[in-house]
Order: structure tokens, then C-alpha cells, then sequence
């Protein structure tokens, strides 16, 4: 298959971070490109301003007319499974023979004619996949990047390069959810974590784990995986692996950990180079330790320490990773896509580090009834470590509700007695009576609109 072939690429669910970097992909190439979502967003606006048109309604008919003047051959359709299979559309398009393809089959596909560079993990897989990236940009290697978040370098989730060269990399974010990674055959291949999760999936956490050994075996004879040391100890992987941990006896260590000014300054042992005063442009212990790994990916494909320390330098990060959204010398705003109990506790381990002494204040918002329910406990425990505790809504995304499964359930298990369950216009008149040192918004559903609106508000407290 030449995943360029056809004349007319049809997305549903085109607002998806995957599926609108396969969209603005396509158009790179000048085809014609369009697509279907519930509701516009940021991301969809500049899709449509980039020339791909974004349709809201769920409308046959419309379709139809968008259709006419192709034949089903010349149609290739991209699904995400968010989609459910009873869409109007997507049964219409079925019923008519239309090329119907996952985001990951469509993925898998364009990474066949390039180097694979695949970064996995239940979680940190979006800011090792962005950096790697930016290593590679910045020092002018020949790469394709498909970015599971924003790049704040580069304010996208696709990078482009020449596939007319002889060496050419793709940088690819390997999705666990639904076993969307087993679609690809990675050159490099990094496993940051394999905790349980997607179990609406995957049923339990063993199932997770055989998940990841098999993507761990599709890596190419020649390649090499780079894993965590926490992975290592979970998994059956193969010999031709390097492992890398915080401060653990691996083939790659970070050592000397310090924070500056919202910085992480550190040195790495290497097999291949040391390196001694790094210093990253975005702050965490967490990305410290996703960064070891981008190093490690670097050293591979033959980046010397200078390339690499420069290139971590001016690192930005991603949006919605540990994104500082507002400083000031009374408050600061930070803003995080974390939905897993693991990456709470993450997030805000470091937040409390950054900030000692200080009142954390998190708004989160759960992603997923079955999530919720999977991991009350965790997820408990996790916001538990904050000082006060706001829950929005669960965020259904593609669920309906499960009985007994909500906020309020949730709530109660945290070992807090500051904590509320709030609506998004409650946060902001929450936000605009009191005072705050440190606020943090989370999550992975619709609680980036209340971004802008929190910014501004802030913004008018300390005029």
C-alpha cells in the first residue's frame, strides 16, 4: 500500500491530537483533506485556518456531497476508535465500501518507508517524543516527527522533513491504547513506563504488560530499546536493550540533580559519552528522567554531547505538560494533562518540590468513568498530597456513565478535609474571591477551556 495514493482523506474524529497530525501530514502533500468532530476546539480552528475543513454536525447527507466526485477507490477514510462504531457516518461509509483505516494503521503505514524512532510509556511518552524530536531539529537531522501533544519549540504536533534523502527518521509517539503500537516496526524504541491503565482494553495489568513485550519485540534486528529500569523489571524484553534510571546502577544515570530558577541541572552517565552540566529547559524530576532517555535516542543515531546539551538547553516543552501558564511574585498558574494516579502523584511531587512551604491548590478534572472507577484508590491517594482538592465533573470522552461511578464518589475517598466539588464557572468564582500561592490544573478532557479564563483572572488579581 502507498498511503499517498488517494485523492480524498476523509478524518473522524479529526480533532483528536493524533488525528490532525496525520491530517496536516496529508495536506503537506497537497491532497485533499477534511474531517468530522463533535466539537470545535483550538486544534480544529487551526486546522481550518491551514486549509483542511472541519465539519461538527453528524450529517450523512453532508457527507455525501463532500464524497461526490470520488470513487469509494480514490477515498481513503482515517477512524479513531473514540469514534463509536454507531456514527452515522462512519456506518454509511461502511455499508458503501469505502477504505476505512485506524489513525495507527495509517501511522504504521507512513512509518514503513523511514527509521522508526518510537517512544511508548503509560506515561512521559509526549515530552520524550517531543524532545527527541527537538534533539534531532535542532541539530538538523533529517526527520518526521508525529507528536502525541503541542510542541511549544515549534507551536505544532508535526514536524516535517525530506523523504527524498537516503536516511530519513520518523519520530513517532507508540499508543498503547487498543494496541495501536503493535503497527509499528521501530529502528529506536523507548518504554517509559508500563503501568496499568486502558483496562476497559486490556481487562487487567498482566494483559498491559504482554501489550508492551510485544511492541518490545517488534523492534528491527539492528535496533535497540532503551527502557526504564521499572520497565525492565516488569517485563520479558529482548537482549538488545539499554536501561536508564534516575540514580540506579544502569547503562545510563542521571546524577547531580539540582533545581535552578525552574531549570533542572544535572549530569548523565553514558556508555557512549558522558555529559556534565546539562541543563533542561523545563523543570521536573519526571522530565529530568524523560530526558535521560532522549539522550539516549540521540547517542544511537551518533549526536555528540555539545548537540545534545545545546538542544535540551532550549528545550520548551510541550502544552499542558507541566506548563507554567502564569508567574508572578504572588502566584503561579501551572497547567497539566495529567490523568493517570501515577501522573498526578508525579506532577504534583514535583510542583511540591519546586514550591516548598507554599499552598498547592489542584483543579482535576477525571478522564474516563471506567478510569475513574479502575483507579479510585490511586487516583485518591495521589490528590490526596495536595493541600487543597477541586474536582470538576468526569469527563466521559467516549463513555457513557457507569452507576455510582462519579466525582462525588471520588471525593470522598481523598484524605483531605480542604476539597470541593466544583462546575468550571464555580473554579472561576472560587478563583476570583480567594487568594492562592499555587494553583494546578489537570487532566485530559475538556478542562483546557478553563485555561485562558483562569489566566485572565489572575491577571486582573494582581493588577
Amino acid at each position: 500500500m502507498n498511503i499517498l495514493n488517494y485523492k480524498l482523506y476523509y478524518f473522524l474524529g479529526i480533532g483528536g491530537i493524533g488525528m490532525s497530525a496525520l491530517a496536516r501530514y496529508f495536506n503537506h502533500y497537497g491532497k485533499k483533506v477534511s474531517g468530522y468532530d463533535k466539537t470545535k476546539t483550538v486544534l480544529t480552528s487551526q486546522l481550518e485556518n491551514e486549509g483542511i475543513p472541519c465539519y461538527f454536525e453528524e450529517n450523512v447527507e453532508f457527507l455525501q456531497k463532500n464524497l461526490s466526485g470520488y470513487t469509494p477507490e480514490e477515498v481513503l477514510i482515517v477512524f479513531t476508535p473514540a469514534v463509536p462504531l454507531e456514527h452515522k457516518e462512519y456506518v454509511f461509509l461502511k455499508q458503501n465500501g469505502y477504505t476505512i483505516l485506524k489513525r495507527s494503521q495509517v501511522l504504521g503505514e507512513i512509518t514503513k518507508q523511514f527509521k522508526t524512532i518510537a517512544i511508548a510509556g503509560t506515561h512521559g511518552k509526549t515530552t520524550t517524543t517531543t524532545m527527541v524530536s527537538h534533539l534531532l531539529k535542532n541539530n538538523d537531522v533529517n526527520c518526521f516527527a508525529f507528536m502525541g501533544g503541542i510542541s511549544k519549540n515549534y507551536d505544532t504536533n508535526l514536524l516535517l522533513g525530506d523523504a527524498s534523502k537516503s536516511e530519513t527518521f520518523v519520530v513517532v509517539e507508540a499508543d498503547e491504547y487498543d494496541r495501536s503500537f503493535l503497527t509499528l516496526h521501530p529502528y529506536l524504541s523507548v518504554i517509559t513506563s508500563c503501568d496499568a491503565d486502558h483496562l476497559d482494553i486490556y481487562k487487567n495489568h498482566q494483559f498491559v504488560k504482554e501489550g508492551y513485550e510485544l511492541f518490545a519485540n517488534q523492534i528491527q534486528k539492528n535496533g535497540c530499546l532503551i527502557v526504564n529500569k521499572n520497565v525492565d523489571n516488569e517485563l520479558r524484553l529482548p537482549s538488545n536493550k539499554l536501561i536508564y534510571s534516575l540514580n540506579l546502577n544502569t547503562n545510563y544515570v542521571a546524577e547531580n540533580v539540582r533545581f535552578i530558577e525552574n531549570e533542572a541541572h544535572f549530569d548523565v552517565v553514558s556508555p557512549i559519552e558522558n555529559l556534565t552540566g546539562i541543563c533542561l529547559g523545563i523543570t521536573g524530576m519526571h522530565n529530568v528522567e524523560n530526558s535521560i532517555a532522549a539522550i539516549a535516542i540521540a547517542q544511537q543515531i551518533g549526536l555528540k554531547g555539545d548537540q545534545i546539551k545545546k538542544a535540551l538547553r532550549s528545550f520548551s516543552g510541550v502544552k499542558r505538560r507541566f506548563d507554567y501558564r502564569f508567574k508572578s511574585s504572588k502566584i503561579i498558574y501551572i497547567d497539566d494533562y495529567a490523568h493517570h494516579p501515577e501522573e498526578l502523584r508525579a506532577t504534583i511531587s514535583s510542583v511540591k518540590r519546586i514550591y516548598p512551604g507554599k499552598k498547592i491548590t489542584g483543579i482535576f478534572q477525571p478522564h474516563l468513568f471506567s478510569r475513574t472507577r479502575d483507579f479510585a484508590d490511586g487516583f485518591a491517594e495521589s490528590l490526596s498530597l495536595l493541600d487543597e482538592v477541586i474536582l470538576l465533573d468526569i469527563y466521559p470522552a467516549r463513555e457513557l456513565p457507569i452507576e455510582g461511578i462519579t466525582s462525588e464518589m471520588l471525593l470522598e475517598k481523598v484524605n483531605k478535609t480542604d476539597k470541593k466539588l466544583l462546575s468550571k464557572q464555580g473554579v472561576l468564582e472560587h478563583i476570583k474571591k480567594n487568594d492562592f500561592d499555587v494553583i494546578v490544573t489537570l487532566g485530559a478532557g475538556d478542562i483546557d477551556g478553563l485555561v485562558k479564563p483562569i489566566e485572565d483572572l489572575l491577571k486582573e488579581k494582581i493588577k
